[in-house]
């Protein structure tokens, strides 16, 4: 028993002096006032990093993540000081924006709107962040940018875009990579079912009818596709954007789907098509070849960017990045030049 007593208390004693080391500090930040970056903070830091790269980071690399977060207390603290903010608004316009985006893409693979809750777990596959975690992350990003501007506006204004000679170099260095793939756009009829046998076999009988009804016939399929928003209606319907005949597109919709879909020609229909989440019909709208691109033409289907202008963006978000770089190097060594911050690298030490 005393045995026993003893081995529980040693173990409380090294949880207790675990958790202490845990909340020393890894580094201090003190422009306007000290604030500590705590041994776990850089734990589960560097833990998310080493997750991401797939393998452990070494002192000298944990040393460098140390620096990036110093530099960002540095800068949110200067931000602070000179009262530059991220509205609530303005994290809701971006996070909005960012929905947009994946809803789109969500759709066009399952044929209906994302939950919140799917949209939250593709944030947390991407960034490695839960969506609150990923909210606070975006204020913080968005005080930074603010204040580089507010300090550094001058040399960040020096962008100058690429001339018409600079595109057309450009072009005629990576011509034989602009192909645009083989390309349907597509409508689709999608008849979900939950994970139970009953739900999967109500799907199936309605999916069987919608197929005998429609019997190949364009005019059906339209028919029954506009039924789709009546209430009850068991399916979803609508324009599901192009689908390019690539690798990456057929490892996220199916090898199946793929041979069904690149077996019509425009006016066809398909015949039925069972994917993870849903039976599926599909009518094919238009079918553009394969072809290599020139200057005037759009760079990828449903949009207006033509490849000069992507070129040109390109050319452009380069540069600017360059110039971001100078002037972030700039202003975090003008931050750092006083005794602004202390690490102690004998508590990072695991």
């Amino acid at each position: 028993m005393k045995r026993f007593i003893f081995a529980i208390l040693a173990l409380f004693t090294a949880v207790c002096v675990y958790s202490q080391a845990d909340l020393q500090p890894a580094a201090t930040v003190n422009l306007i006032r000290t604030e500590a970056i705590t041994v776990r903070q850089l734990r589960t830091e560097v833990t998310r990093m080493e997750q991401s790269a797939g393998r452990v980071l070494t002192q000298a690399e944990r040393l460098q993540v140390l620096d990036v977060m110093i530099n960002e207390r540095l800068i949110l603290q200067a931000a602070e000081r000179d009262r530059i903010i991220v509205t609530d608004n303005e994290i809701n316009q971006q996070l909005t924006q960012l929905r947009t985006a994946f809803s789109q893409q969500f759709t066009q693979q399952f044929g209906r709107q994302p939950t919140d809750a799917e949209f939250a777990d593709a944030i947390l596959r991407e960034t490695g962040l839960t969506l609150e975690a990923y909210r606070e992350q975006v204020r913080r990003t968005g005080i930074a940018q603010k204040y580089l501007f507010h300090k550094k506006g001058d040399l960040l204004n020096t962008l100058r875009p690429p001339t018409e000679e600079e595109i057309l170099a450009e072009y005629n260095l990576s011509r034989t990579s602009l192909i645009r793939p083989e390309t349907i756009r597509f409508t689709l009829i999608q008849i979900p079912y939950g994970p139970d046998a009953a739900s999967r076999q109500r799907a199936r009988t309605l999916a069987d009818n919608l197929v005998r009804e429609i019997n190949n016939d364009a005019t059906k399929f339209d028919e029954v596709a506009a039924r789709s928003v009546a209430p009850n209606s068991g399916y979803q319907a609508g324009d599901a954007g192009y689908l390019p005949r690539t690798q990456d597109v057929r490892n996220a919709v199916g090898q199946v789907f793929m041979d069904a879909a690149f077996g019509l020609r425009q006016g066809q229909v398909s015949r039925l098509i069972e994917g993870p989440l849903g039976f599926q019909i599909i009518k094919v709208t238009e079918n553009y070849a394969q072809r290599n691109l020139e200057l005037n033409d759009i760079i990828q289907l449903g949009t207006r960017i033509t490849v000069r202008e992507y070129i040109g963006q390109a050319m452009l978000n380069h540069r600017q990045q360059l110039i971001v770089a100078r002037a972030t190097q700039e202003l975090i060594a003008e931050l750092r030049s006083s005794r602004t911050f202390t690490i102690f690298e004998n508590n990072i030490r695991w």
